[in-house]
This record gives structure tokens, sequence and C-alpha cells, in this order.
């Protein structure tokens, strides 16, 4: 490989980290960060470590271990934003070295290089390590388990055996027992179509189930220490609800079939997810889709490919998911690190006329869109600072003209450019649009409000369980009061209420009794629709959340 293009792999690397850790700091601006904060925090300030609480109310919904991480960092650098990204920015970087260890494994420097740039410039992988949840996490240990049973397959290693099991367990401590479908599938995959399913039974694997099992009791005891031994404890309005009965069922194949305490009212589409890589996998789900179609007509005519785990384990999850009902678009970024080695060898692999057309076009199309989209964006959004805007355009312009002057082979240079044009739109999210729209999440006002102008004797409440970014910028612990109770729920003395506007026409419409401290301008919807990134139009979007009392 010639030096110029391993300066530019080393270049867009270190260019995309900083693209990816720009937003550590922005203020939350979507509910379940704030939750998972929530709940992270209420550990540190319960001296707890087992138990899960938000509104200091038993919570049953995700497992363990991104909860254990980010109390972790609390516990290390004090409760804030970027302590609660950090843990999760951490895992991120480990999936990036797993990565580039199974792909060059396999597929030498150059597309485990290739392969480490697609992971970290997907255009959802920048969003959600803004927008942290938990498939960070599950990244880098859903890939880091493949690559340790890749290697156990090949080779018997006691480190290869011990740390497959651990980062198999973190990952089923992370979202359930389901991510075993990418992580034993991948090897199923892999022995069935090598035609060594026999492999299968050797003792080495009974062992990896035997550990992983072990690894993941810490699960279990905190389950059956906050839920089973409690069977009196009211969860989803019920009692005697046994926390590993739904740990292993409820939470996995309840929700698949929909039948679970928390269900969905409506069916997904088989074709979800299709329509979602299109955007979340952009710059690269053309060309994804061209590989899978290859791989897939590879296996069709019988012939051996490099190897198969990371196709079998990236389609056997997101055909899970596809069949659920619970379709949310960054579900696949879980497998976005597989995503990236099945595409990355068709980067600049020698294709047939047809295919090296569609190659340059496919990928040329988000050359020139993802700026474009920027551009319209800042043009409707009209931010009163243009400085990061304009430096970006320089920036980016200047390395793409570099691109396209030192670059001489098409497949790289077209690869390239989609770096840049990605992270342009990183650079612009990350530094300008989320500083512009995030002033409007009334919640985080309101908090703001009560650390500075409330006493902190008086007893702080929320009408709806989804108003967690309050929750979490509050200095104060706040209780949850169920709406139909306001009227009946009498404080300890003076209190106050934290009440969205849909709480408020509740409230209204039933002649509840109170009187407003405090309204506060708020954008209610998560996703930022163009009516709201509009400035002309950005008032019509706009309601009130408040802070009440009782009189």
């Amino acid at each position: 490989m010639k030096d110029t293009n391993k300066t530019f792999y080393l270049f867009f690397f270190v260019l995309a980290l900083a693209v990816n850790f720009a937003g550590i700091n922005t203020r939350f601006f979507t509910d379940d960060p704030g939750l998972y904060a929530s709940i992270a925090k209420n550990l540190l300030h319960k001296n707890e470590f087992f138990e899960l609480f938000t509104y200091n109310k038993d919570w049953l919904d995700k497992p363990h271990f991104p909860f254990w991480a980010i109390l972790l960092s609390f516990q290390l650098f004090g409760i804030s934003v970027w302590a609660y990204r950090l843990p999760a920015l951490l895992f991120f970087m480990i999936s990036l070295v797993y990565t580039y260890l199974f792909t060059k494994k396999f597929y030498g420097w150059e597309i485990a290089a290739a392969a480490v740039l697609i992971l970290l410039t997907a255009l959802n992988t920048i969003l959600s390590n803004t927008d942290v949840r938990a498939e960070p996490y599950l990244m880098s240990l859903i890939i880091g388990s493949i690559y340790h049973i890749a290697c156990l397959e090949e080779r018997f290693s006691y480190k290869d055996l011990l740390l497959a099991a651990l980062l198999t367990a973190f990952a089923i401590m992370t979202k359930g027992i389901f991510v075993i479908t990418a992580i034993y599938g991948s090897l199923l995959g892999q022995l069935l179509f090598q035609k060594r399913l026999k492999h299968l039974f050797q003792l080495k694997w009974l062992w990896l189930l035997v550990l992983t099992f072990i690894f993941t009791l810490p699960e279990f005891y905190a389950l059956y220490l906050q839920f089973d031994l409690h069977p009196e404890k009211t969860v989803f309005g019920r009692q005697h609800v046994s926390g590993i009965k739904w740990f292993l069922w409820d939470s996995q194949f309840g929700r698949f079939v929909n039948n679970g305490p928390i269900s969905r009212k409506t069916s997904g589409s088989v074709f979800f997810y299709f329509h979602t890589l299109l955007w979340a996998f952009a710059p690269w789900c053309l060309l994804f889709f061209y590989a899978v179609f290859k791989n897939i007509k590879t296996l069709y005519r019988r012939r051996e490919a490099v190897e198969y785990y990371a196709l079998s384990g990236g389609l056997l999850l997101l055909a899970l998911f596809s069949l659920s009902r619970f379709q949310l678009p960054f579900y696949t970024n879980a497998v976005f690190p597989l995503f990236a080695i099945v595409t990355a060898p068709f980067c600049f692999a020698v294709l047939s006329k047809l295919g090296t057309k569609f190659r340059l076009v496919g990928q040329g199309l988000f050359v020139i869109l993802l700026p474009a989209v920027v551009l319209l964006v800042n043009f409707m959004l009209q931010p009163l600072n243009e400085r990061f805007f304009v430096t970006g355009i320089i920036f980016f312009g200047i390395i793409a003209a570099l691109v396209f002057i030192k670059i001489k082979d098409s497949a790289r240079k077209v690869f390239f450019l989609n770096c840049a044009a990605v992270l342009f739109v990183g650079f612009y999210v990350n530094t300008i649009f989320y500083d512009e729209i995030v002033p409007y999440k009334g919640q985080i006002a309101a908090a703001g409000y009560v650390n500075q102008s409330v006493p902190g004797n008086v007893p702080l409440y929320a009408l709806n369980a989804e108003n967690n970014i309050f929750q979490f910028y509050c200095r104060r612990p706040a209780d949850l009061v169920p709406i139909e109770q306001f009227n009946s729920f009498k404080p300890a003395g003076a209190a106050v209420f934290y009440v969205n506007q849909q709480s408020m026409d509740y409230l209204v419409q039933t002649h509840a009794g109170f009187r407003v401290i405090r309204s506060f301008v708020n954008y209610p919807k998560e996703n930022p629709l163009p009516a709201f990134i509009n400035k002309n139009t950005r008032i019509k979007t706009l309601g009130q959340v408040y802070l009440v009392s009782k009189p």
C-alpha cells in the first residue's frame, strides 16, 4: 500500500474519532439517555449497586451492565452528561479495535482499516454516540465475542475462551439473551457453510456456555434480590413478578411475540430495517446491500468465501429485529461492526464493469447528497453563529480537495470522499445543530429553575414517567405521582410538580386545583421535524411545560 493511502487512513481515523467525541458534552434531547443517566444517578445517591430505581420506584426494563458502567464513571468523575457518555464511547473504541483485529485476521491490513473507517463514519454511529443508549456497548461486546470465538474455533486458548465468555455475558447483561443470535449464530454459520457442523460438539463450546452462564450470574442475582425475593412489590401493575422470568422470557420473547408486560399496539414491517439502513448506515448502505447480494450469490454457487462469521451473525440478528414488533432505528447499530466487515472488501475489490459503475455511482451519490442536506438544514435553521459552519465548509472542503488530488485510484478516492462527506455532517450536528435545538427542551430549563429557585426542603414530583431529562438535571430526587392521583394526593407541606403539556391538558379538563409557578417553552417531540428545524415555522411546533403547586 502506498504511504499516501496509509497517511489518509490514519488522518481520517483521528478526525472521525474527534467528530464522534465532539458531542460528549451535549445536553440531552431525547428521553432514554435521561432515563438511563437518572437510574445510574439514583444508584449513586442510594449507595446501591444491584437494584434499579426511577422516580424512587422499582424499575424493570433493561439489564444492569450499562448502568454499572455509568455508575463507575459517575463515581470517578461526578454526575454530568459527559460522564454518562464516556463509558459508552470507550466501549465504542473497543469495538473499533475488535473490528480491526477480526478483519485483519481474515482480510489483511487495508480492508481492516477500511472496516474501521466504515464503522466510524456510518451516520447513525455518529448520531448514537451523542444520543447514547445501549448500542455502543453492544458494538464492542458482540464483535469482541465473535472475534475470540473465531480464534477459539481455530485454536484452543484459555485467553480466548475466557474473553469470549466474559464479553458474551456482558452483552447478555446489556440487552438480554437475544444477543446470542449474532454471537453464536456467527459460529453456526461459519461451521455450517464450511460443512464442519460436527465441530459444534467439541468440549470447548460446552465450557464456553458454562463460563458465560457463570459470568452472567450477577444479573440473575440482582434481579432475584430486587424482585423474586419481594413478591409483594407491584411492577407492571401487578404483584408476584419474577425478575428472572422477565429477563429470560418477557424482555426477549415476550417482546418478540408482543405479549409481554411491555408491548406495542402496532405491528412492524419486515422491510423497516431495509429502508432504515438507507440512512442509518449511510454512506455505505448501497455498497452493503451489494456486498450481501454478492455473498449470498457466492453461497448459492457453493463457492468458498473468506469467512462466514460476519455475514451469518449480522443477518441473523437483522432478521430477528425485522420479525419483531419492536423496531427502532438504533437497534441495528449493535451489528454495524459486522456490516462494516461485510462491506469493506467490496470497497476496493475488482468488480465487474456493472459492479464498478454501481460502486462509483452509489458512493458518489452520498458525496453530493450529504453536504447538500447540511446546506439545506443550515439554511432552514439560521443559526445565530455561523463560525463553525464556515469553518466546517473550509476545513472539509480542503480535505476533499486533497483526496481528489492525492488519491489516484478511483475506488479509494470515492471511499475517502464519502468519509469526508459524512464527517462534515457529524461535525455540523455536534457543533451547531444540537446547540440550536437543545435550548427548546423545556425539561432542562425547568430543572435549572428548580435547582436555583426552589428551596432544597421542598418535595419535588413529576406527573409523567417520561420526563427523565427533568429528573436527571434536577439536583434532588424527584418522585412520581400518577396524574390520575393528583387531585387526591396530599403532600406534606409545600411541593412542586413538573407537568408537561399533555398532563396540563388533563388537569385542566378534570378541573384539578393547582397554581402555575412558572412555564417554559418546550419542543415536545424527540425527532426534530422539518417544521421545527425551520426557524420561520418553529414557533408553531412549540408548546409549554410547567412547574405547579397545589393550592
